[in-house]
């Protein structure tokens, strides 16, 4: 026989995206795709529903920034444009001094969380109403164990060994406050009673406070202290409302409202305080080095006013003139302003090095002063030498007194900073939180981004699956082989509906499409077919006719039984064999009994007579698989198969054989020599390109030629691609025979 052409698939468009093909997979698969988002969006909504709200607690505080510095530096580093005083005060507010306080103060290293039911006993939890602060929610189907609301615990000491720390240990109420304490290996760590100071293998506990039902659990963890401090810093969001307006925000984030707002609280109470006593602090030292200064200031004005008496006495001069007076004056404001300037200089060497800009603009400020003061020096050398003598006597007199009165004012002032309680900030709101609206979850958001996640990951299945699924899906991939297809049978809603009332597999009396349903349109399919075969068969060698397939559960028996059952219908005599020996199952389909079938005729166990069965339809009789013998290829290689062809060939007009899958086995190969005209069923979407390749190429190294193919279980889709170019054709599943 002629070999079939074997040509290699090509598709024209595997480099290019085919953006209508896949939206209407899409379509297709639209179910899987609003059940895997509405089950994303279900389990969003029940999220957002029992997720535990977190609340923000809000604080707000002032920093005024100093008008003068306690010995008016802020008229230098004015000069330099200092950034605001809030980015200072942020980092103490977050500093450990304060935050390590608070944590000291509110037990904040101890954690304890009640044991909640899981996914929704916290949610029971929250929504139990007791009519007094004592009532305690019973437990629900006698599970003790849990928290269902109104528990309380309270620990005003846990001390731990080093490794028990931020280690999850158990606390277990009991009967009358007794209470037990095991580690995370549920090994007993220490027992007693509320209000009673424990010390037990290690453990230093004083409970405060148990309300719960005996054998509720709470779970407690003793962070250390510089963990709970970092997360504490972490956690706090402290900034500046508006830029320099020193006007500082305090944010806390929890699930527990009202302990937020306590650690608010603290904190600013503490910051505040810390800034008082900063501020204090300071007027003190200042303070103390204006006393220093303060008794040589005195002895220079003293010793300068004795020499001015002593100058006007022997001179007996005592006024000066109108000039020089001017000249006097204005001397004296420049060395007034320079002994300042320079007390300040003594100051920030103390605090500055030299290079600081603060203390540089200082220098700065002096040499500008210095120059004016020489100016007025060399104006005074015109001056009469009694007048000079005077005027440099009284000057340093005025200056000294300027000096010393200034810094006597200063000292006082210092003096009742040093004794205030005033600092330069100041607590605005105290803090407060809104129980009304929880900032997290965002319920809307959530179940918007959950249903947004769905409908991605059900896309991606499914492109994911089309990708995977190399398949045919359409006759054009099976006629590039170089093989035609002679039929595309459509899906069939009906006879899938009597396989479910049925059962999964045919048989149990399941009855044929073509008889009960004549009008479907997998029936007028093969009625197509029936008629190009009939074409088709004319130029065959014998009324045989093989239909077998690449894989199993192609369809290849739904197709032969019913095939012969349209042909039968025309008046055509018709025997369909079953030539699987092995998996055959034409008899169920059937109804009928597969004893004294192909294998016992061809063993010699019955004759041909005995094999022959009626299926109720005129004219259609068939030959079942008979007992599964252990040889079927050497059966069918004897030469009692083939005499057996021989045989009913005279006795119908048309010979249908049901082979195996040839891939699977050689049955196939072996029947189809012997047949005049040879055709394979093709599964869409199961069947890939190189599968029906392959099973042509096998059937021509056994010398068969292949008439045709047939398109099975086809069912049209929004994928499809319809004609040419941009429409295409076919995009179907599985009919509901699998053989």
């Amino acid at each position: 026989m002629q070999q079939a052409p074997v040509v290699n698939v090509r598709d024209d468009d595997n480099d290019e995206i085919d953006l209508l093909g896949l939206f209407g997979t899409l379509i297709d698969h639209k179910w899987l795709i609003a059940a895997v988002t509405g089950a994303f969006m279900v389990a969003g909504a029940a999220y957002a529903v029992l997720a535990t709200p977190v609340y923000q607690a809000n604080a707000l505080l002032q920093v005024e920034a100093k008008k003068n510095d306690l010995l008016g530096f802020s008229d230098v580093s004015s000069m330099l444009g200092k950034e605001s005083p809030s980015a200072t005060e942020i980092e103490l507010i977050k500093s450990r001094a304060v935050i390590g306080k608070t944590v000291d103060e509110l037990k904040l290293a101890i954690i304890v969380d009640p044991n909640y039911f899981p996914i929704f006993g916290e949610f029971v939890a929250r929504r139990f109403k007791n009519a007094n602060p004592d009532e305690i929610a019973g437990s629900w189907l006698g599970m003790t164990s849990y928290a269902w609301g109104g528990e309380s615990l309270k620990i005003a000491r846990l001390d731990l060994p080093q490794d028990k720390l931020a280690k999850k240990l158990t606390f277990m109420a009991g009967e009358n406050g007794a209470f037990q304490l095991f580690d995370e290996a549920d090994e007993l760590l220490a027992e007693g009673k509320v209000g009673e100071a424990i010390d037990q293998r290690g453990v230093k506990l004083f409970v405060e406070e148990l309300r719960a039902n005996p054998g509720t659990r709470f779970r407690i963890v003793r962070k250390p202290r510089l963990t709970s401090i970092l997360d504490y810093q972490e956690a706090l969001d402290v900034i500046e409302r508006g830029k320099e307006s020193g006007i500082i925000g305090l944010a806390l984030e929890s699930t527990e409202p009202e302990l937020a707002v306590k650690i608010l609280n603290k904190i600013s109470e503490l910051y505040v305080e810390q800034n008082v006593q900063r501020t204090s602090a300071e007027a003190a030292q200042s303070l103390e080095f204006l006393k220093e200064q303060l008794p040589q200031v005195k002895n220079d004005l003293e010793r300068a006013g004795n020499a001015l008496n002593t100058y006007q006495t022997r001179t007996k001069s005592v006024d000066i003139s109108l000039e020089t007076k001017a000249i006097l004056d204005q001397i004296v404001s420049l060395d007034t302003a320079i002994s300042q300037l320079k007390l300040q200089q003594a100051e920030m060497d103390r605090k500055f090095t030299r290079q600081h800009p603060a203390y540089r603009a200082l220098l700065a400020q002096i040499a500008e002063l210095s120059s004016k003061q020489q100016r007025l020096a060399e104006k005074v050398q015109d001056l009469p030498s009694t007048q000079q003598e005077l005027l440099s006597l009284t000057r340093d007199v005025e200056v000294g007194t300027a000096i010393y009165t200034q810094l006597l004012n200063k000292s006082q002032e210092l003096d009742v900073m040093r004794a205030g309680t005033v600092g330069n900030v100041r607590l605005i709101d105290t803090a407060d939180v809104n129980l009304i609206k929880p900032i997290k979850p965002k319920k809307v958001l959530i179940v918007l981004i959950a249903t947004f996640i769905g409908a991605f990951l059900a896309v991606l299945l499914v492109l994911l699956r089309k990708a995977l699924n190399r398949g045919l899906e359409s006759p054009e991939g099976i006629e590039q082989l170089g093989l035609p297809v002679y039929a595309s049978i459509p899906y069939s809603t009906l006879q899938k509906n009597a396989d479910e009332k049925r059962g999964a597999r045919p048989g149990n009396g399941i009855s044929l499409l073509a008889v009960n349903h004549p009008t479907d349109l997998a029936v007028e399919a093969l009625r197509s077919l029936r008629t190009s075969l009939h074409f088709a068969m004319h130029e065959a060698d014998n009324n045989r006719l093989m239909i077998s397939g690449p894989s199993p559960q192609v369809g290849k028996t739904f197709v032969s039984v019913n095939l012969a059952a349209v042909i039968a219908q025309t008046g055509q005599r018709v025997l369909l064999i079953d030539v699987d020996m092995r998996k055959g199952y034409i008899h169920k389909v059937l109804n009928s009994p597969s004893t004294n079938g192909l294998s016992d005729v061809l063993a010699k166990r019955c004759d041909l007579k005995a094999a022959i069965h009626k299926t109720g339809i005129d004219n259609f009789d068939f030959i079942s698989r008979g007992q599964i013998p252990p040889n079927p290829s050497e059966l069918l290689m004897h030469r009692n198969f083939s005499e057996l062809l021989a045989q009913v060939g005279d006795m119908y007009d048309l010979i249908i054989l049901d082979t195996p899958p040839l891939l699977a086995v050689t049955d196939a190969a072996i029947v189809g020599r012997q047949s005049g005209t040879n055709l394979i069923v093709a599964r869409f979407g199961f069947n890939p390109s190189r599968e029906i390749e392959l099973t042509i190429r096998r059937f021509a190294q056994n010398g068969i030629r292949l008439k045709g193919a047939i398109f099975n279980g086809v069912e049209k889709r929004a994928s499809a691609k319809y004609g040419y170019g941009a429409y295409g054709y076919y995009n179907y599943e599985y009919q509901s025979d699998k053989s």
